[in-house]
């Protein structure tokens, strides 16, 4: 509803504003105007209206959509989007400030290319949208201009974003059988050492993890896991994680920082 008024009240001033420099331009009275508040005793007018019409777009358009269209055209897929650059719009929103994604999308058939997402973000998940890092994004191949943010929660985009790591070989080929249908079960850190292999931006670590199923014996067993910076120390010794395992080859594992819903 606010946005719709928004929109109503920013046409009327363009509309306001459009008759007024017809009027100056064309008009054969200078005195007389068609419009309110644009007689000869109302110089003052025009400027607060342009003013304001000026504020509307450049500070109205993440409310009402005029600055910038949000919403995709056409039908949307789901992909994993690189982020290529980060900026400030100098908007702030209750102390949030304002930034401009552009994200590098790569489609599953066709050419990359690059996209705009505007949003908000909180100062604590600014480290988390550095140049390279991925994010889980819904594009349209008809609509190449801007993406959307997709819903991790989604298992649709799970599903989407666990297939970006197994295609650029970020989860081992062996562990892929655990990691999509295995069990997943509460897991520890009890070693853990850095190989110097480095992927996409995320470092490759060589855990030993001790596996916990609930009412059964534990175990230990060896992998690896790609991890960007940021996230090494949630695998530091003693770090509780996830494991995914398959009951027929317990040693075979694959683990995650985050409990998978629905597994």
């Amino acid at each position: 509803m606010i946005r719709i008024a928004l929109m109503v009240v920013w046409l009327l001033l363009s509309a306001w504003l459009a008759i007024w420099t017809a009027e100056g331009l064309f008009g054969v009275n200078q005195r007389e105007s068609i419009l309110p508040f644009a007689g000869e005793d109302t110089l003052g007018a025009p400027i607060i209206i342009g003013v304001a019409w000026g504020l509307m777009l450049t500070f109205g358009g993440t409310v009402s959509g005029l600055g910038r269209r949000r919403k995709l055209r056409g039908a949307s897929h789901i992909g994993v989007g690189r982020i290529v650059e980060v900026s400030r719009t100098g908007l702030t929103v209750n102390d949030v400030p304002q930034y401009d994604l552009f994200i590098r999308v790569t489609p599953g058939s066709g050419d990359d290319f690059i996209a705009q997402l505007r949003t908000l973000v909180q100062p604590t998940d600014l480290s988390s949208l550095q140049v390279g890092n991925p994010l889980p994004v819904r594009y349209s191949l008809s609509d190449q201009d801007s993406v959307e943010l997709a819903d991790i929660s989604d298992p649709s985009v799970r599903e989407a974003v666990l297939q970006w790591r197994i295609d650029r070989g970020l989860i081992d080929p062996r562990q892929v059988r655990a990691r999509t249908t295995g069990t997943q079960v509460p897991a520890s850190v009890i070693a853990v050492r850095p190989t110097g292999r480095r992927l996409e931006g995320q470092s490759e670590l060589a855990l030993t993890v001790l596996l916990a199923p609930e009412g059964q014996d534990t175990w230990e067993a060896e992998t690896t896991v790609f991890a960007y910076p940021e996230a090494i120390s949630r695998f530091q010794v003693g770090a509780p994680i996830w494991a995914f395992y398959r009951r027929e080859d317990p040693q075979t594992v694959a683990v995650t920082i985050e409990k998978e819903p629905g597994r």
